[in-house]
């Protein structure tokens, strides 16, 4: 097992990312290899909240399950996997800096299901992929706010 942990600044109010990184419907529109990622629904009576996602990892396709185990409002946003080749916990945790936000992600990882796959590897691999997820989430956050921007200029004019 293994840990891997970054972050990143957004020019953006704490609100918007956090709505934005804990709806897993976005999640393939920023994390390379995620394919789609969809809520389902619970067979139990709790309240869980769990998605699927489909995607790929070092050339093999993968489906996963996953289970929210915390959403704090604009502070914290934690999902475990319960089915796929990897147990993942990632963690997402949001703070107001200056005029933007500061997120940072950490993952615990271990191989459960994944043949002839070295942990080492797997961990550069997947430390250089979430460097790359954190950068385009923050362009395509912040090309957002410049389009809204220029949207509200239009009407004002």
């Amino acid at each position: 097992m293994f840990k891997l942990t970054t972050s990143t600044m957004i020019g953006l109010p704490i609100q918007q990312v956090f709505d934005y990184m804990s709806t897993p419907e976005n999640d393939f529109q920023w994390q390379y290899g995620t394919l789609a990622t969809a809520k389902i629904t619970s067979r139990h009576k709790e309240m869980s909240v769990y998605f699927r996602s489909i995607g790929h990892l070092m050339g093999r396709r993968n489906l996963g399950i996953y289970e929210v185990i915390e959403s704090s409002s604009n502070m914290r946003y934690r999902f475990k996997s319960i089915s796929g080749p990897l147990y993942m916990q990632t963690t997402y945790t949001f703070e107001t800096a200056g005029d933007g936000t500061k997120v940072e992600v950490s993952i615990r990882i271990g191989v459960v299901n994944f043949p002839r796959m070295s942990e080492r590897i797997l961990g550069i691999k997947m430390k250089k992929q979430l460097r790359e997820n954190l950068v385009m989430l923050r362009d395509i956050l912040e090309a957002k706010r410049i389009s809204s921007s220029s949207e509200a200029l239009l009407l004002i004019n």
